[in-house]
């Protein structure tokens, strides 16, 4: 499942081809995705110009005139690539939107567990699929003491703690253990345990391995990649993910 480098590598690799394009068309093939897709509401972003691209957590968030945002999660296997308007359709192509570029943002699920919403911008913070988030840890909001406050009356594994979205947004699977190799610390030891200096170098940890992960196109493993189809190659650089039984 793609993770927070692998969303913020899609969202700046679209950024430029896409911000300050107007939207032409919308053509949905296939509606039924983890939530169906509304296609009036979709439809309505006809005309309108992509303000901005935006990520929170695993969201991709494409501002649109009018006070519209377009949600967008990848689920397990979901991509959004570009791609000239007349190229043709990808099997799994459930989105095609037609910018006045010539060019066709393309999203493609296999497994349909991908999310494509309309909401409004306005308060899109409250809305109940980002209401809940917990802490960016890029942006200098994730420090060893914001951990250890979080940690507070808990018990669970360090590593169960991080990919507790509601605490810390995308440290998945990967990353969490990557960050917590680099940090020192055991994957399976209690946050009760972890002593201040060490929630230091776990925050550190963590914001060094996802921005190494960002710089390095995000870790493709089966699916992922940017938005001009390109494969991240962080998996190369993984020190104990994967790698059970080797020293």
């Amino acid at each position: 499942m793609p993770e927070l480098p692998e969303v913020e590598v899609l969202r700046r690799s679209l950024e430029p081809h896409v911000v300050g394009t107007t939207i032409e068309s919308v053509r949905v093939r296939n509606p039924d995705l983890r939530e169906p897709i509304d296609r009036r509401r979709l439809g309505a972003c006809r005309g309108r110009r992509i303000l901005d691209a935006r990520r929170r957590a695993k969201y991709l968030l494409l501002d649109l005139t009018g006070a519209r945002t377009l949600l967008v999660h990848l689920g397990m296997s979901g991509r959004l690539t570009l791609a000239p308007a007349a190229a043709p359709v990808e099997t799994h192509e459930h989105v095609s939107i037609f910018l006045d570029s010539g060019t066709r943002l393309r999203f493609r699920d296999s497994r349909r567990f991908g999310l494509m919403l309309v909401r409004p911008t306005v308060n899109l913070e409250r809305d109940p699929h980002l209401a809940h988030l917990g802490i960016e840890p890029l942006g200098g909001g994730l420090t060893g003491g914001a951990l250890a406050d979080l940690a507070k009356g808990r018990r669970s594994p360090v590593k169960s703690f991080l990919m507790d979205g509601r605490l810390v947004v995308g440290v998945g699977n990967i990353y969490a253990a990557e960050a917590l190799h680099r940090a020192g610390i055991h994957p399976t030891r209690s946050v009760a345990r972890i002593a201040p200096r060490r929630w230091d170098r776990l925050a550190t940890a963590i914001g060094e391995t996802l921005a190494q992960a960002i710089d390095e196109g995000g870790t493709t493993l089966n699916d992922f990649a940017d938005a001009l189809g390109q494969s991240g190659y962080f998996r190369v650089s993984l020190a104990v993910y994967d790698r059970e039984g080797e020293p």
